[in-house]
């Protein structure tokens, strides 16, 4: 699914429906989910209960954030900064390094979780493309036995 080109329409039609939105609706939070969260279908019922009282409660931001660590568990808030009336968010998947040796997912946004939902399909379209870079690679069995190194040294 993360290679399929409809996929990567999905996520830039998501984005731009993100950055024209000047709030976060139910709607809005139903298709991020249903078009760009590929693992949230197998979360446990507990999980997406959670999720479902943090957006019935109207607390977007912890909704946002909560499904970022549902379906990119991998990936951890490193900053959320507000510059210029903007907030900045930025995700990464090693946050103990230094910003200029970490991979980063980051976006902005007027509205807080609108920004933690456009860096989430920043990272949903890093890990797809670092996935389509892993499967070029030919794999290679071990042959059976031992290897030996034939070569005269002396």
């Amino acid at each position: 699914m993360l290679l399929d080109p409809k996929y990567e329409e999905r996520l830039g039609g998501l984005e731009q429906q993100l950055h024209r939105a000047h709030a976060l609706t139910p709607g809005i939070m139903a298709d991020v989910i249903g078009k760009a969260c590929t693992r949230f279908a197998s979360q446990s019922p507990a999980a997406k209960a959670k999720l479902d009282r943090l957006m019935e409660s109207g607390a977007w931001t912890e909704a946002s954030l909560a499904l970022v660590e549902l379906e990119l568990p991998q990936w951890k808030l490193r900053r959320l900064v507000y510059d210029d009336g903007r907030w900045l968010c930025s995700l990464s998947k090693q946050p103990q390094l230094p910003l200029g040796l970490d991979e980063l997912a980051e976006a902005s946004h007027e509205v807080m979780p609108l920004a933690i939902l456009t860096a989430l399909l920043e990272a949903r379209r890093a890990t797809a493309s670092s996935a389509s870079a892993a499967s070029t690679v030919p794999r290679v069995r071990p042959l059976p036995g031992d290897a030996v190194c034939c070569d005269n040294f002396g």
